[in-house]
């Protein structure tokens, strides 16, 4: 006899990127930064001393967050910091969401937001984008005809890697009578002529919470950082009351802070992958395969000629040769395969599988 709660019993759990083992595969799977780290997160890392580690970190990461508010012009109160952005979503659905409410994302999106759902016990429920995956024009009042307690929204969008605008966002907070999570794990990819910022919506709406990692921009996977961006009040029980003791250890605190010190690194490793990902682009049409547009650090691209080669065939062909990319065998996806932008040898070699793969 199983002793899990009944729930968890039937859900699935989150199917992760394909984690490779070897070093000579060219990992284009999970949208991570192809450059390393800023050196100030290097030396960083190179100073800590193992001395401070039989001592507890600083529970809020007060350093961390001081020098997060003077970058997004805001109070140490507005931001909390979390082990990830998955944390932060966790923690969002354990402290708003009871079970038998409703959580609710786009259809197509990021596939750890029913996990996370089906965890609390919590109804989900999915909103169509688009052909061209933009969101129903009255969201916000279809949101509360259905009851929807908290929708995520990932922005820009994954898979797909449209942005939504600012203008959008702030119509939906005001409509929207639950709680608003915009999930802006790769805003940093966002054109910077765009002028695209949401962060100063938190102070003219009380339900809205914007999540950050520095996963993507800031080249920091492998270190599980994120944070919160929201009004005291939404911060506040996430941080006293439902987060766990400690959880960013002290050597994250010291890597995360580097990282935002050193922002101008990391701006400059954002600019090339806008440049590569429109090579890219180009590079793809040339042989045949149309991409979505795209403000994040990777491509949605369609297969355009399923009856001689398909996406899967793609995908795994492309596997076969040590560079994997993503396929989600699920609508409106099957036809289609996710593509990161990598390191120029990383997408040469793409392209040049892809031409001896395809040929019409």
């Amino acid at each position: 006899m199983s002793l899990q709660r009944p729930n968890i019993l039937k859900m699935q759990g989150y199917n992760f990127g394909e984690q490779p083992i070897s070093d000579a595969v060219i990992k284009l799977n999970t949208n991570e930064n192809p450059y390393p780290p800023s050196p100030q997160v290097a030396e960083a890392l190179a100073n800590i001393q193992t001395s401070v580690l039989n001592r507890y970190p600083s529970p809020m990461a007060t350093k961390f967050r001081e020098t997060a508010a003077r970058l997004h012009n805001i109070h140490i109160d507005n931001i909390i910091p979390t082990n990830g952005g998955d944390e932060l979503l966790r923690l969002i659905i354990t402290t708003y969401v009871d079970p038998a409410e409703t959580v609710a994302t786009t259809a197509p999106s990021y596939s750890l937001y029913p996990v996370l759902a089906a965890t609390q016990n919590c109804n989900f429920v999915e909103i169509a984008l688009s052909k061209s995956w933009n969101l129903p024009e009255d969201l916000g009042t279809l949101l509360n005809e259905k009851k929807v307690k908290a929708f995520f929204l990932i922005n820009p969008h994954a898979p797909t890697g449209h942005l939504f605008s600012s203008e959008q966002i702030e119509k939906i907070a005001s409509k929207f009578q639950g709680l608003l999570v915009i999930d802006e794990a790769y805003v940093d990819f966002v054109d910077p002529n765009r002028q695209h910022n949401c962060v100063p919506l938190i102070h003219r709406h009380d339900n809205l919470i914007i999540l950050r990692t520095l996963s993507k921009g800031y080249s920091l996977a492998g270190l599980r950082f994120g944070y919160g961006l929201a009004c005291k009040d939404l911060i506040g029980p996430l941080a006293t009351k439902t987060r766990d003791s400690y959880n960013t250890d002290s050597i994250a605190q010291v890597l995360a802070t580097a990282a935002l010190q050193s922002k101008a690194y990391s701006e400059e490793t954002w600019r090339k992958i806008r440049q590569s990902r429109e090579v890219l682009t180009l590079a793809l049409q040339k042989i045949g395969i149309s991409c979505s547009p795209s403000e994040t650090n990777f491509l949605l691209c369609t297969i355009d000629h399923p009856i001689q080669i398909n996406a899967k065939t793609i995908y795994e062909k492309l596997r076969k040769e040590n560079v994997y990319v993503r396929y989600f065998d699920e609508p409106l996806l099957q036809d289609k395969i996710r593509v990161t932008v990598g390191s120029d040898h990383e997408n040469k070699r793409l392209l040049s599988l892809l031409r001896a793969t395809i040929k019409f």
